[in-house]
């Protein structure tokens, strides 16, 4: 594995700064006290190459290895955390192969994740599960387990999708600044449960911005509805945001679209150019005064038998899970195959 060459740069606007850099070294750099909540996606172990640097925590020999090196970064991020603020972390199962473990399983990820934190002196918070529609799972990660083929030919080797998992970290003491969330009552009480829905999963920063450029796309950049959830619940307009793996730029995008102050740190330099790009563009536009409204619902339309579950109309659909029309056309036709095979 190639070590790369290691660069360390910074840009920064009128309420962002992005750091080029291992966040192992430049975290240990800021203040005590300084960052009033935290939302990221750390790289999971051996999941994805980000990148050959073996900086990356992505690129470890094993899960032990892997939460040994992001040790580091969660206790800095302890550190730099005023008392009683919180930290959102992404995390979601990871599947296991046959051909590395023997057979076909999950690893427990958020758990380890979990684990670490606490150890580390964070007070573990609270966990939302995020809705994930399996049909759509398994058209984008070609999974057995969630084929229709595999439940009616034996249904033991079928198994849930796997939903992401928000998990929020405390730091101990109390807080010197209450935070007064600008998010609505009605809002609160969705957001409050343990599942949630309407996270549409096309709703990524490089979807927004770059869907027909030729830039460099983040391998998995982490939906902006949940990003804005999490910023909206947790922090005060003016307050500093922070991401140590900022990747092309979301969290600290979706904090200073909704007023905050965003720091992120980054490795990879492709990735934190395209970061800076947006964060250019975002400065460059008109300010917002408030989020933006969701996307108006389409009119459901009549389904056909033999297709999609006549349980799950193509509006409900297109409003839990983002769905484009072009994505459930191919929901469609891959289905009806799968179900063709083994009727």
């Amino acid at each position: 594995m190639s070590s790369s060459a290691y660069a360390e740069d910074a840009a920064s606007g009128k309420n962002w700064t992005l750091r080029l850099g291992d966040a192992c070294e430049l975290l240990p750099k800021m203040p005590d006290n300084c960052v009033d909540l935290s939302v990221y996606s750390p790289p999971f172990a051996s999941l994805y190459t980000y990148s050959p640097s073996l900086r990356d925590i992505g690129n470890c020999r094993s899960e032990a290895e892997f939460l040994e090196h992001y040790g580091y970064v969660i206790r800095e991020k302890l550190r730099v955390t005023k008392p009683g603020r919180l930290s959102c972390v992404h995390a979601a199962d990871i599947t296991r192969l046959k051909s590395v473990y023997g057979a076909m399983s999950l690893h427990d990820l958020p758990g380890d994740i979990i684990r670490a934190h606490t150890d580390a002196g964070w007070l573990y918070f609270g966990r939302v599960m995020v809705q994930k529609n399996p049909q759509a799972q398994a058209i984008r990660t070609h999974s057995h387990a969630l084929l229709f083929k595999t439940k009616n030919a034996d249904s033991s080797k079928s198994r849930p999708a796997i939903g992401d998992s928000l998990l929020i970290f405390k730091k101990p003491g109390d807080a010197v600044v209450p935070v007064k969330t600008d998010c609505s009552n009605e809002e609160w009480i969705e957001w409050a449960a343990p599942v949630w829905l309407g996270i549409r999963e096309s709703d990524t920063l490089n979807g927004r911005l770059a869907r027909e450029s030729a830039d460099e796309r983040h391998i998995c950049p982490l939906q902006i509805g949940f990003i804005e959830r999490c910023i909206r619940l947790y922090s005060n307009r003016g307050e500093a945001v922070l991401s140590p793996f900022a990747g092309i730029g979301s969290e600290v995008w979706a904090a200073v679209k909704l007023g905050r102050r965003g720091v992120g740190i980054e490795l990879k330099e492709s990735y934190w150019r395209l970061a800076v790009k947006y964060l250019q563009e975002l400065e460059a536009s008109p300010p917002d005064e408030k989020p933006p409204p969701p996307p108006s619902l389409p009119k459901p339309e009549k389904l056909v038998r033999g297709k999609r579950d006549r349980s799950w109309p193509q509006a409900k659909l297109q409003r839990l899970y983002g769905f484009s029309d072009e994505e459930l056309t191919e929901m469609d036709s891959l289905l009806v195959g799968a179900d063709s095979e083994v009727s």
